[in-house]
């Protein structure tokens, strides 16, 4: 076995592991949750005698062993199981939802990865000048403030005031033409494009950098070839490996992180459907999206992992 293959093997080994100790975290996370799913259905003047025997035909009364056991196979054979509230196969629930956010997200990224390397490359093009200082200045001030925060002020300004696109995502229709989609969630793609473009523009620009103090880029100026040249022909692609792990990390963010702005906005999504859940005590549903949530992020940073040892030969031939 070739050494890549070695290490892309482990990778995936390593990731599929990690989502094994995630998934008995999360189900030891929702077992200790506070509430009771069939007080919630019932209400409070149900009689103990009910109660119980909810409990015992909602299957919560079993070891959570055997509860995990039974929920882990389900997961291994694509089947997450039922709701408790409403007796919803979860699957056909949740489809519609993640779809939703997987939109959303696609779209955030589509805008806010080019717009960040290209922002992080000018950075470092006139770096310690005026457009470094200002781009600096603009990507800490949306870091520095919360989602929602960010997301009221322009639903305030863009939605309310200037009328210019719907302050929420109520009328979100999947089936809708694709303008129309978009135009219906043109506020949370905004929001979720200026927390993570931040991120990812000063990690790039910090990655670029990093590099520009090599031996090898100071011999190219030398040579007098220009800054751009220098940066775009040897800088670039040696900080492609960091550049990969902050944007998978923040596609990752896109996905996982959305609950909030989909909150805000009202957007038919998995962050919904999972404080929805949350509220009613349905701990399938919640582990349900705990689960899917944990593999979509450590999927994204397998493949970060991957593309930086296919792009690095020093990972690859570490001698």
């Amino acid at each position: 076995m070739s050494l890549l293959v070695k290490l892309l093997t482990q990778r995936i080994a390593l990731g599929l592991l990690l989502l094994f100790f995630v998934s008995i975290l999360i189900f030891a996370g929702t077992m200790i949750l506070p509430g009771d799913v069939a007080q919630q259905i019932l209400g409070q003047s149900a009689t103990p005698e009910a109660l119980a025997n909810l409990r015992e035909e909602l299957g919560v009364n079993t070891p959570p062993i055997e509860r995990y056991l039974d929920w882990l196979g389900g997961l291994v054979t694509g089947d997450l199981g039922t709701a408790l509230t409403s007796g919803q196969n979860i699957n056909q629930a949740i489809g519609q939802r993640l779809e939703n956010t997987l939109f959303l997200a696609f779209w955030a990224a589509v805008i806010a990865v080019p717009f960040a390397i290209f922002l992080g490359l000018l950075a470092v093009r006139f770096r310690e000048r005026l457009p470094d200082k200002l781009i600096s200045a603009t990507t800490l001030t949306t870091i520095s403030m919360p989602e929602f925060v960010i997301g009221y002020i322009l639903m305030f300004i863009i939605g309310v005031k200037l009328a210019w696109f719907p302050p929420t995502a109520v009328g979100y229709r999947p089936e809708a033409d694709l303008l129309t989609r978009l135009n219906s969630v043109a506020l949370p793609i905004m929001v979720l494009t200026l927390v993570v473009l931040a991120h990812m523009m000063r990690m790039t620009r910090a990655a670029i950098l990093n590099v520009m103090q090599s031996a090898y880029i100071e011999t190219a100026e030398l040579k007098g070839l220009s800054s751009f040249t220098v940066i775009r022909k040897h800088a670039f692609p040696n900080a492609i490996s960091p550049v990969v792990n902050v944007v998978m990390l923040n596609l990752a963010y896109l996905v996982v992180g959305v609950v909030v702005v989909e909150i805000v906005f009202s957007y038919p999504g998995m962050g919904g459907y999972l404080v929805d859940h949350v509220t009613k005590r349905d701990i399938p549903v919640v582990q349900a999206c705990g689960v899917i949530f944990a593999a979509i992020y450590i999927g994204l940073n397998m493949i970060a992992d991957i593309v930086s040892i296919l792009a690095n030969p020093r990972i690859r031939h570490p001698k």
